[in-house]
């Protein structure tokens, strides 16, 4: 499903859906780290119902399963979650192709809410009382983010650059470390009670960050598969020259708890 946002890469449309191979093999890399961060807050656990917006592949919901929460997935497109099934086989998890605005589970069915590197795409005035009138009482919305830092890390840095030749309005680089931003729809419903931001180093090799830049919005999703194929041939020769066979990225990930009022 082709989604064009005018607040995003200048209006030029782009599909996960296209990338959906590449982001289940390569998109899996939060550290430990980012998921205690979750753990600490005492959110996803047993005893929890949890329904993750925007779930791609599931990537959240796998990694926090063994913890015991019920979870729920939902994604616009189908194509993740179909993958999202496919990596979850064994586990008690339902994934379900819906856009965040045509989420329509029954009064107060979570105890939590995520959303995971998602939280942008969204049409806020739609979903908050939406999300308000599914969360419990003293219910969470938790709001998560990771993403490379490109002003800090050389490889990083280079890797971005090669993505603004073939995608020069691509809206998601230049990326620097701050708090989520939450929109002011929710001030009303909702109280920020907890935020965090903190750097980690995601471990890559050369082909795993390449399908890692392959399957982000500039390039797998948006490119022909003629432009994908020669934006791979640049980068790997690319990343021959400047990196060794295994290297660390520098990331900062980012945490917003809400709370129901």
């Amino acid at each position: 499903m082709d989604i064009t946002d005018k607040k995003l890469d200048g209006g030029k449309a782009f599909d996960w859906g296209r990338t959906s191979q590449d982001y289940a093999k390569y998109r899996d890399i939060y550290p430990k780290e980012f998921y205690d961060k979750i753990l600490q807050r005492g959110l996803c656990k047993a005893g929890q119902t949890v329904l993750d917006m925007g779930t791609g592949t599931g990537v959240l919901p796998r990694n926090m399963y063994p913890y015991g929460a019920k979870w729920i997935g939902t994604d616009i497109s189908s194509e993740q979650t179909e993958q999202a099934k496919l990596l979850s086989e064994g586990m008690d998890i339902e994934y379900y192709a819906l856009s965040a605005e045509n989420i329509d589970f029954p009064d107060e069915s979570f105890d939590v809410i995520t959303a995971c590197q998602c939280f942008w795409y969204f049409d806020h005035e739609i979903i908050m009382p939406n999300l308000y009138r599914m969360l419990k009482p003293d219910g969470r919305i938790l709001v998560l983010y990771m993403a490379w830092l490109p002003y800090e890390d050389k490889i990083a840095g280079a890797s971005e650059e090669l993505v603004l030749k073939f995608s020069p309005k691509w809206s998601g680089a230049g990326e620097t470390m701050h708090p989520i931003n939450i929109p002011e729809c929710y001030n009303d419903k909702f109280e920020l009670v907890y935020h965090d931001e903190y750097k980690l180093k995601v471990p890559f090799t050369r082909e795993s960050w390449n399908g890692r830049m392959k399957a982000c919005r500039g390039v797998g999703a948006s490119l022909s598969a003629e432009e994908v194929y020669l934006f791979e041939k640049e980068h790997m020769k690319m990343l021959s020259d400047i990196a060794p066979e295994k290297f660390e990225i520098l990331h900062y990930g980012a945490i917003a708890e809400l709370k129901k009022k």
